[in-house]
């Protein structure tokens, strides 16, 4: 039996970007950041050209999902523990409050991006990116052939892993 996939870890594939994640109901970690490092890999039969999935599509639309995480704030939109609002701030700059128990936290609107997760743990932006990737890669025509695995380094050897196999 034969398996092929192909793999992207590549340098452009980096994004520096803060965050915190609620530990417990009672305990969320200090504000702090990473420069984390996405990988992907892809499973499927090769075409007639013998390409699982064309590596300059899949590099390209990774790049462009990635950018969107550099040099932001990751925060969750749904997390239980977590009240994160939007609003116009002194100045009328657009602001983002987030309050865990006695603790508050506000950032500029447009050094955020919100993400619709519970939590911003390696894991789940993992499962972000990968929905991002197979919704991009579908629209452009190109859907995955079989299995996705996103896997989000958020420091040397310590990933969070999201695996999906299509229809």
């Amino acid at each position: 039996m034969e398996r092929f996939s192909v793999r992207l870890r590549k340098a452009v594939h980096v994004f520096c970007s803060g965050h915190f994640i609620t530990l417990t109901d009672t305990l969320c970690e200090p504000l702090h950041g990473h420069n984390w490092t996405v990988a992907v890999e892809v499973d499927g039969t090769p075409d007639a050209h013998g390409m699982v999935v064309d590596f300059i599509l899949l590099r390209d639309t990774l790049s462009a999902i990635v950018a969107r995480l550099d040099h932001r704030m990751l925060l969750p939109t749904r997390n239980r523990l977590l009240e994160v609002g939007e609003a116009i701030g002194p100045g009328g700059l657009a602001e983002v409050t987030v309050r865990f128990e006695r603790r508050r936290w506000v950032f500029p609107a447009d050094e955020c991006i919100l993400l619709p997760l519970a939590n911003t743990t390696a894991e789940w932006i993992a499962a972000w990116i990968g929905d991002e990737l197979t919704t991009a890669l579908t629209a452009a025509g190109a859907p995955l052939p079989g299995k996705i695995i996103v896997a989000v380094d958020e420091c040397a050897g310590q990933e969070g892993v999201w695996e999906w196999t299509g229809p």
